[in-house]
C-alpha cells in the first residue's frame, strides 16, 4: 500500500507511543455526527488503514455495543493504534492488512462493516479497485461500507485547495491522488452496495454503502 506524506509531515509517536494526526483532530466531530447513526446495531466492524488510531477509538467510546478491529501494514502505526485504544474492551488489537493485495477478505471471514478514512487518494486506480472489491466480499448479507475524504466531480476538482493537494500527491506519486466520485459509486452499485454520497465540511464526502437495499441509501 502507498503511504503518501500529508502536508504536515508524517506524525511520530510521543513517549507513550501515541501518535496524533491534525487530519484526524478536525475531521473527527463530522464523521462522527454522520457515521455513527449507519453502524450496524451488533457485530464487528473493521477499519481499514487506521493511521494514528484516533478515529476507531472515538467510534468505540461511543459504540460500546460494536466490535471494532482496526488495521494497518505499518508496525509503528499500529502500535500507536493499540496505544491509543488501551482501555476500550470493545476494541481488539491492530492487525497487519494490506487491503490493496487480494485475498484478505477470505483470511479474515465476515464482518458487518467496513470503514475507510482518508485512504483513497493514497493508492492507485487498480489498488482502489482490489480494496473495494476485497472490502465487498467481506461484507455480510446486511454489510454496510463508509468511505470518507475528497473526491474529483466529473474529473475535476471543486476547490482550489483540492486542487492543490491532487497536484502534491501526484507529484509525490503520479500513480495516486483523488478519485472521481462517480468511479467509485459505479463500483459500489456493481459490488451490491447501493450508495448515498453526503457533503461534509472542507469539500470532503462521505459514501455509504449497503448490501441488499435494492435502492440508494441507507
Amino acid at each position: 500500500m502507498r503511504r503518501a506524506n500529508p502536508p504536515e509531515g508524517p506524525p511520530a509517536p510521543d513517549a507513550e507511543g501515541l501518535m496524533t494526526s491534525p487530519a484526524a483532530a478536525r475531521n473527527l466531530a463530522p464523521i462522527l455526527d454522520v457515521l455513527l447513526p449507519h453502524l450496524p446495531r451488533k457485530g464487528e466492524v473493521l477499519e481499514i488503514a487506521s493511521g494514528t488510531g484516533e478515529h476507531v477509538a472515538a467510534f468505540a467510546a461511543h459504540r460500546p455495543d460494536l466490535t471494532f478491529r482496526p488495521s494497518d501494514p505499518d508496525p509503528t502505526r499500529r502500535r500507536a493504534i493499540d496505544a491509543r485504544c488501551r482501555g476500550l474492551p470493545n476494541v481488539a488489537a491492530a492487525i497487519d492488512l494490506d487491503a490493496c493485495e487480494s485475498g484478505w477478505a477470505n483470511a479474515l471471514g465476515p464482518v458487518e462493516a467496513v470503514i475507510v478514512v482518508n485512504l483513497l487518494h493514497l493508492i492507485s486506480d487498480g489498488e482502489m479497485s482490489v480494496l473495494l472489491d476485497e472490502a465487498g466480499r467481506i461484507l455480510g448479507p446486511s454489510g454496510r461500507l463508509a468511505i470518507y475524504g475528497p473526491f474529483l466531480r466529473d474529473g475535476m476538482a471543486t476547490s482550489e485547495g483540492d486542487a492543490g493537494f491532487h497536484a502534491a500527491l501526484q507529484a509525490q506519486d503520479p500513480a495516486i491522488g483523488l478519485k472521481d466520485i462517480e468511479v467509485v459509486t459505479t463500483v459500489l452499485g456493481v459490488l451490491d452496495l447501493s450508495p448515498q454520497v453526503v457533503e461534509m465540511p472542507a469539500n470532503n464526502l462521505m459514501i455509504l454503502g449497503r448490501r441488499g437495499t435494492g435502492v440508494p441509501g441507507l
